[in-house]
């Protein structure tokens, strides 16, 4: 019994501990999007499925000898490719469909030892049964996903703040072997087994035989159930994660009352009271409708709180339902082939079909709705075959309660569609793809003085333009006039000297957005923009003239700008930048990569001596100030902070900029120094390996 607990345990903390060690490791390779944790989820899921499958198959086919000496060969296997540490050939070079690169990439580094350790529970669970027979093998599942659990609370906690990320690829592959030997000594257990050496063939269809086979409709529900809690775990993390940042943290919280679930429903049926948790589930559905409708004016905590709970109770009804419909032992790996198949689907649905069909993140939206359906329709079911036996005023208060569940359905229903369609009436262009959701709206009265059109990239603004031609070449939004991009361009000393050489300034811009920047371009000046999303760049180039109408030379280079400034210098190509503007914070969620010791070495080394580096860092949820004057500190430079004042006649939105340089002249410019917003708290340095993003939470 010892040897199937400690493995099962092991082996799920193993499984759950290294993906947001992989996730993590590979999340600036990809432009930091919140994209790339559900592509590796996708890859988990389908991986497990693939693990669920595995075993199936080798528990109905062979003899308990040769499931052993199968999957110790298997084993032997993923022994040899480790360690899973991601080899740096693997990072993208264009702007292809980024899925398919990073399904490619964890095939190739984690793809075998996390197959392996994707089929040790339901394959242990099976040899359980045979060694044990009369013996419930359920509540290792639930040890299964208890080791899960402390796997993911003790990442962000623990293992995130206090091990660099190539120490944690190493630590979890030394952990695989430990595995792998308690795996080989139930494996051993199995072969030395009353039996094991002399069963045929025969054993295991005969096995099959007994187990008899699941009607369609019940592997339907089991699919169905699977796919709706799969499609909520990864709809309300991308949705967490569009709003502060692509962190461990917030795809750890999802995950882990994901599992919670799990835990709870098979491990007692007293966890799970249709009733209790069904009106708790509406509850929650509500108070998410109404943080959906109010998603600017509430804080962090409070729509976490909201997003958490809804997605907990909707786990607990799809997972109790599991638990309700789970079928006898020795079906259990036919049963686990199919969660693991729902799970699948709903990850496939979430990070592959809905990019492509839905023009907004809906996919929040759908699944809620989709468990209300669900759940009226299963108390319906059960309701109806008791029906017969009530009095006719017990059918009367039926039909009543009834009648009041299908009127909250459609509510819930009707404001659910309504909230995906907010913001959808002004749009004269749209785009969704893996960086996210992009909307270019028409607002105001068309010839009159307001008449713009604004880029939006979820629910924040990215740049707006006027489309009068006596105010479209504005600077707007973030840009302009006392911004502090504005100020480091009008006062950097070799504005001055490189005018009288005839020549302009050469600005870096990491992050395109409409353009704007391009308005404070002057005659002589080169501008060179990284934009990670091809998108962003079609949308600005055919509907805002920024770009066109400067009088710079312009230049658009599409792919993430750390990694191509990371080649460039390989290639012996430093820009030589007199400005280097980052300008990919604005708003929601940020690209922890862009923000790092290391990041800011590579800035660096594309800046002239005298250069400044302009990090714009509005952020509705996070205080940014304290890390760039950390890192500023780190590479010994000196950083400004200068806010820039709202203006909506003149299309300005309230923005802060933190300049970094070592240029004294500029620094010592009075309007720099009187504009300077000194740091409150401690400096924060982010790296590469560490980034607490607590620390800096407002």
């Amino acid at each position: 019994m010892a040897r199937f607990l400690v493995t099962t345990f092991i082996s799920a903390f193993l499984l759950f501990q290294v993906q947001p060690v992989i996730g993590k490791y590979i999340l600036p390779w990809f432009g930091g999007s919140p994209a790339t944790w559900t592509a590796c989820m996708l890859f988990f899921q389908v991986l497990l499925l693939l693990g669920y499958g595995y075993a199936h198959l080798t528990l109905t086919v062979l003899t308990p000898r040769r499931q052993a000496i199968l999957h110790l060969a298997v084993l032997a296997v993923a022994l040899a490719l480790l360690p899973i540490t991601p080899s740096e050939a693997w990072k993208p070079e264009g702007s292809a469909w980024p899925v398919a690169s990073i399904l490619g990439l964890l095939a190739g580094s984690i793809g075998v030892p996390f197959l392996v350790l994707s089929a040790t529970a339901p394959l242990l669970q099976g040899w359980f049964n045979m060694t044990r027979p009369g013996a419930s093998p359920y509540r290792l599942y639930a040890l299964s996903n208890l080791g899960s659990l402390l796997a993911l609370l003790s990442y962000p906690f623990v293992v995130e703040p206090t091990v660099a990320l190539r120490a944690q690829t190493l630590a979890w592959s030394a952990g695989f072997v430990l595995f792998a030997v308690g795996c080989a000594w139930c494996a051993w257990g199995v072969l030395r087994a009353e039996g094991g050496e002399t069963s045929s063939r025969e054993t295991g269809i005969a096995t099959a035989g007994k187990r008899g086979a699941a009607r369609i409709g019940e592997k339907l529900s089991w699919i169905t159930l699977a796919a709706l809690g799969s499609v909520m775990l990864l709809a309300t993390t991308n949705h967490l994660c569009q709003e502060v940042a692509v962190a461990p943290f917030l795809w750890v919280l999802p995950l882990s009352l994901y599992l919670l679930s799990f835990i709870l429903v098979f491990e007692s049926d007293r966890w799970y009271r249709r009733g209790v948790w069904g009106v708790l589930f509406a509850a929650g559905a509500a108070a998410t409708c109404w943080a959906l409708y109010n998603d600017a004016d509430i804080s962090l905590s409070l729509k976490i709180a909201v997003f958490a709970s809804t997605l907990f109770g909707s786990c607990m009804i799809c997972h109790g339902e599991l638990a309700r419909r789970r079928p006898a032992p020795d079906r259990l790996s036919g049963f686990y082939l199919a969660i693991a198949g729902g799970g699948a689907l709903g990850a496939a649905l979430v990070s592959v079909v809905a990019p492509r069909v839905f023009p907004g993140f809906w996919e929040l939206h759908i699944g809620l709705g989709a468990v209300a359906i669900v759940l009226l329709w299963v108390i319906f079911d059960d309701a109806s075959t008791r029906m017969a036996g009530l009095t006719r005023g017990g059918r009367i208060r039926a039909g009543v309660g009834w009648g009041v569940s299908l009127v909250a359905l459609w509510a819930l229903l009707a404001a659910l569609i309504l909230n995906a369609r907010v913001g959808l009436e002004n749009v004269v262009a749209s785009s969704r793809n893996f960086y996210g959701v992009l909307h270019v709206e028409e607002l105001g009265e068309p010839g009159g003085p307001g008449w713009r059109y604004q880029l939006t990239h979820g629910g924040t603004v990215h740049g707006v333009q006027f489309r009068n031609d006596a105010l479209r070449s504005r600077a707007t939004s973030y840009y302009g006039e006392g911004s502090g991009i504005v100020l480091a361009l009008e006062n950097h000393p070799g504005r001055i000297r490189e005018a009288n050489e005839g020549r302009g300034l050469e600005v870096g811009v990491v992050g395109l957005g409409t353009g704007t920047l391009a308005a404070l371009g002057r005659p002589g000046d080169s501008l060179r923009f990284y934009e990670i999303d091809p998108d962003v760049v079609r949308l600005a180039e055919r509907y805002f003239t920024y770009l066109e109408d400067s009088p710079a030379e312009i230049e658009i280079v599409v792919g993430d700008a750390r990694l191509v400034l990371e080649r460039e210098l390989a290639e012996g190509a430093s820009r030589r930048f007199d400005l280097l503007a980052i300008d990919a914070f604005t708003g929601g969620a940020i690209p922890v990569h862009l923000l790092t010791r290391e990041a800011f070495e590579i800035y660096w080394k594309h800046l002239k001596d005298d250069g400044i580096l302009a990090v714009h860092i509005s952020n509705l949820y996070l205080d940014l100030h304290p890390v760039v004057a950390g890192l500023a500190a780190e590479i010994g430079r000196s950083s400004v902070r200068i806010d820039g004042e709202a203006g909506a006649e003149l299309g300005l939105r309230p923005s802060t900029w933190m300049l970094v340089t070592s240029n004294r002249a500029f620094l010592e410019s009075a309007e720099a120094v009187s504009r300077d917003e000194p740091l409150v708290g401690e400096p924060i340095v982010w790296t590469d390996d560490f980034s607490n993003l607590f620390r800096a939470l407002r």
